[in-house]
């Protein structure tokens, strides 16, 4: 199969040696700084998506991704379930209870949210049984007062399984009531390496009740969606069927402002990414310039041979395409093999270097998440070639200038 004779010919100027050592080193940085580029932009959009995943599969699927709660507390909260699942977007529903208070061993308080659960409603509607065994969670639906902790909480006031902890909840009046003291045995720890660790503490639904002071009633329902982001609208058809009394949040307002922010950064560190794509990729130009200079000769020879002003013109375009390709190419594999690498590579330098780098009280997140989306990289690719075609295009007209006579002259 005959090739056509702009890309014969750029392809053999872009892989034979050239006798200028500038032009050369300047082929392999524009080639590097691609790849560079490309690789650093693989890596971030994967990391910023694996922040993305784990807000969704992590975080609200231990916290409720929609809630429906009363006044004065449910007490009739099977009615509330059966209502709500009559929308087909809710998948699955769950009583709860929700407190507010601190929990304390040897002297050492930490703030707690205290949610009381039913152990044989709630895998329906969280992961939890993804941190916490099916034998240790049916412990909370016993009489006895049991309590399941964040591993930051535990750490922080040095609690190890089978302690007693003491947790005070502040009374719903603080004229007229004063705060509830109860001791729970710490059967297991939420080991889940979000900024849950830090707040999050589970107990049985009657004891969360007690604690409450409203024995047999419960705060809320709890939903699981299909859609996430149709979480106010199932939220607020719910509220109309149930009337007056009834009020209701979502994970959009409680952790709204986390999931922007992802979205936000990864928005504008692509764009700071993307723009140093296109200086890698308009280092071409320069190369290509410097190629020009160094050919001129051979380029004048072309055109008394009978090339045309366009032969020489896609000459040089296909050998900067051919740059743009090979160094986008090799930036977007070796990009993904630093994406699939990046967790444990982090890990691996925390280890050695006993460090956290993320921390769960700062960080939602205590490692470095990635998922390569193959979206992004079309999006990568094309945007690297297409800065890579355009800075062909002066380097590529400058040479089909070139006037034979002038080029030969000193020949």
């Amino acid at each position: 199969m005959k090739m056509p004779f702009p890309f014969f010919i750029g392809l053999r100027y872009t892989g034979t040696r050239r006798r200028s050592q500038l032009v050369s080193f300047l082929s392999g940085i524009s080639i590097t700084g691609l790849v560079v580029g490309v690789a650093l932009l693989v890596v971030v959009l994967s990391v910023m998506n694996g922040f993305d995943r784990e807000l969704r599969e992590r975080i609200l699927g231990l916290v409720p991704q929609a809630a429906i709660k009363y006044r004065s507390g449910l007490d009739d909260w099977q009615y509330v379930i059966d209502t709500v699942k009559g929308d087909d977007r809710v998948v699955a529903a769950a009583p709860f209870v929700q407190l507010d208070g601190l929990v304390s061993y040897k002297r050492k308080t930490e703030p707690v949210l205290l949610y009381g659960i039913e152990p044989s409603l709630e895998p329906s509607v969280s992961q939890i049984e993804k941190y916490i065994q099916s034998e240790t969670l049916e412990r909370l639906s016993a009489t006895e007062s049991t309590v399941l902790l964040g591993a930051a909480i535990a750490e922080k006031i040095g609690a190890t399984l089978g302690d007693k902890l003491m947790v005070v909840v502040p009374g719903s009046d603080s004229h007229h009531s004063s705060a509830k003291i109860e001791y729970f045995e710490l059967i297991g720890i939420i080991h889940s390496k979000t900024e849950l660790d830090n707040t999050l503490a589970l107990t049985g639904i009657k004891q969360a009740a007690t604690l409450a002071g409203m024995p047999g009633k419960v705060t809320g329902v709890r939903l699981k969606l299909q859609d996430l982001f149709s979480a106010p609208s199932v939220v607020y058809q719910s509220l109309i069927k149930l009337g007056v009394g009834y009020t209701g949040t979502n994970w959009t307002r409680t952790q709204g402002n986390l999931y922007h922010a992802i979205h936000m950064s990864k928005n504008l560190v692509g764009l700071l990414m993307s723009l140093i794509v296109g200086i890698a990729a308009f280092n071409v130009v320069s190369t290509l310039v410097m190629v020009v200079v160094d050919k001129q000769g051979e380029i004048a020879i072309l055109r008394t041979l009978g090339a045309s002003t366009k032969s020489i013109l896609s000459i040089f375009i296909v050998q900067g395409s051919f740059i743009g390709l090979l160094g986008t190419t090799l930036g977007i594999a070796i990009g993904c093999i630093l994406a699939l690498l990046v967790e444990d590579f982090v890990q691996l330098l925390e280890t050695l270097f006993h460090v956290q780098f993320l921390k769960s009280d700062v960080y939602p997140l205590t490692y470095l998440p990635s998922e390569i989306r193959a979206g992004d990289l079309l999006h990568i690719a094309s945007t690297a070639l297409f800065l890579s075609f355009l800075a062909t295009l002066y380097p590529a007209w400058k040479a089909s200038r070139v006037q034979p006579a002038d080029a030969l002259r000193y020949e």
